[in-house]
Parts: structure tokens; sequence; C-alpha cells
């Protein structure tokens, strides 16, 4: 489980995030909505100890992160931001040998290989596995960036916007394996997103955000209502029940 107690950062007297105070539940993927500015980013890059707390405390798994080593965070924690810039020229293959660093030092044994390859091929990037990312497509980008990500193994997975330059056919492609991972390996998975119906269809969770509040957070079928979102987002939505799920219309 992911624990936030009374997380706070202020940035004057009229910017502040928090406090928030949400359980987000273990084994399960947890998608956080809301307007744009809302704070969403802010308070995952706070989960993921890349941006330090003015107060409160975020637990995972029971542990303090904001109080352990950073090597040994990265064995149990992988973040993924919107922003990746990597000065190094790098291969896809080469990027996503970074995630296996927290567990080999730099030192690659077979199974190194075993698993890059594996998730590769998840991913559907072996084609372009010694292509540089310089050369591919800014989809193909994000989803080699993906591939570093789950490279690394972690229980926690924080993913800010993922589906960002991804068409329609891979993102639903990468929510499906996202979904897989979860069930498959237990991964714990936190994912901003601002397609609401992803996250209907694909989440267990989710986390509603607005104004630097948490606005609500439940089950899906709790939060996909159509006073929730409309009044979350400031514009008419209607929610349908449907063969496939909940849908909202906007």
């Amino acid at each position: 489980m992911i624990q936030l107690e009374n997380v706070k950062k202020v940035y004057n007297d009229q910017v502040s995030i928090g406090p928030i105070n949400v359980s987000l539940p273990k084994a399960s993927i947890t998608a956080m909505i809301g307007p744009s500015g809302a704070g969403k980013s802010t308070i995952l890059t706070m989960m993921g100890r890349l941006l330090s707390l003015d107060q409160g405390k975020v637990t995972m798994g029971g542990i303090d992160i904001h109080q352990q080593p950073s090597d040994e965070v990265a064995k149990h924690l992988a973040v993924l931001l919107q922003e990746n810039h990597f000065t190094a020229r790098l291969t896809v293959r080469q990027l996503a040998y970074f995630g296996r660093f927290p567990s080999n030092k730099g030192r690659l044994s077979q199974k190194d290989y075993e698993r890059v390859d594996y998730y590769l091929e998840f991913l559907g990037l072996l084609a372009i596995q010694d292509r540089y990312l310089d050369e591919i497509s800014g989809g193909q980008r994000q989803r080699a960036f993906i591939a570093m990500v789950l490279c690394q193994e972690t229980e926690y997975i924080l993913l800010d916007e993922p589906l960002n330059n991804l068409d329609i056919a891979h993102s639903v492609n990468l929510m499906k394996q996202l979904r897989l991972a979860c069930d498959q390996f237990g991964r714990t998975i936190v994912i901003v997103l601002h397609d609401i119906n992803m996250a209907s269809q694909y989440a267990d969770y989710i986390c509603a955000i607005k104004d630097g509040q948490l606005f609500q957070a439940g089950k899906v079928k709790d939060v996909m209502k159509s006073q929730t979102l409309s009044d979350l987002f400031q514009t008419p939505v209607d929610v349908m029940e449907t063969d496939r799920g909940l849908v909202a219309v906007y």
C-alpha cells in the first residue's frame, strides 16, 4: 500500500499542494485524474521522492521512502516523469539496460539480458532495439522509456502521463500491458492520465485532484459519476454504463 499522510508542498501564499491524505491499494492500478494544473504531477513527483515535502510523509509498504537511501528506494520504486532528457546518445536497448542498474550496478548478467529481451518484446520494441532514441518517433521513444521502467522490476511504479505521444492503438496496448503487469506480477502502479475513459477501463482505483487538493478517491464505479466528473472538470460530463464498462461523454 502507498500511504500519503498530510503531504504538502508550498510554493507561495497563492500556490500550494495539499495537505493530501490518501491510501492507494497494493497490487492495483490507481489513475490520478483532474484538470490541468491541479497538482497531479507534483503529487506524483513527491510520491517518487524527486521533490521534497514541506510537510507529511509518504510510505510504501510501511517504509517512509523519503528517509531511505536512494539506492535502496530504487530496488522498490520506479518513476517515469513527463520530461525525460538523456544527453547521451543511446539505443533503445541501451536505455532499457539502465532499468537493470539498481539490481546489477552495471554488471550485466544473463538474467539481465533475458529480462531486457522480455520487456522489449512485451512493448513491441525488438524491431527498433538497435536504433538511437533521436532516430525514432516520440511514441516509440515513450515506449522505450517505459521499457526501462519495467526492466527495473520494482513492486511500485509511478508514471506521469505515459500516454503522451502515443496513438490510440499504442495507448490501448500500453494500458493492457500495465494491467497485465499488475495482475501477473503484483505491481502497484500509479498513473497520471488525462483520458478518463482509459482510467475507467484499466484502473482499479481513481484519485481525483483539483486545485491542489484531493477531490475524491475510490473505486472506479464510485468516482465515475456524471456529477462528480462535471464538478471536477467544471464542464458537463455524462457517464454512461455500457457493455464495455463506464464511459464518460464530454
